[in-house]
């Protein structure tokens, strides 16, 4: 057992991020997102599964060990509603709210095309499958790196 880690970041998540480099990507995806044919056609084939939990308690816990990309502009995506679909999405001002506490350099979300947000999840390092209901939910994240001073 270790301390100070969210009990919903598993062994296998834990893994991946820490394997992870600056510059690569993760996507939290879902429940309506293609997640196992998308791992299936990333460069590492990764999918992890953590159903019963929904995309915001992901990213909260995630971000307390996952630096953010603070040598772009926005290191956080979501795919953006596509046009004449008549849909809320009020769960990206809970992503907001979390990002922000996280204290993690951040402006504002990359909003990507239906289409090229898949496109950019086929080249990400892994793709967590979590049984969130909302739409368009799903969040790339660009992972940063730790700044040590002396």
């Amino acid at each position: 057992m270790l301390k100070n880690i969210p009990d919903i970041l598993s062994p296998q998540l834990l893994k991946v991020l820490m394997e992870m480099g600056h510059g690569d990507q993760i996507v939290i995806a879902d429940c309506n997102f293609p997640a196992a044919s998308i791992a299936l056609k990333t460069v590492s084939a990764q999918l992890i599964r953590l159903d019963g939990h929904g995309v915001p308690a992901v990213l909260e816990a995630i971000l307390k060990v996952f630096p953010l990309d603070q040598y772009v502009q926005k290191p956080v995506s979501l795919m953006e509603v596509v046009d004449g679909d008549e849909v809320e999405t009020p769960i990206w001002g809970r992503y907001r709210e979390i990002i922000k506490a996280s204290g993690e350099p951040w402006g504002d979300f990359e909003l990507l095309q239906r289409f090229e947000f898949y496109e950019r999840a086929k080249n990400a390092y892994a793709v967590i499958a979590t049984s969130e209901s909302a739409r368009y939910a799903n969040v790339i994240l660009k992972k940063g790196c730790i700044i040590v001073t002396s």
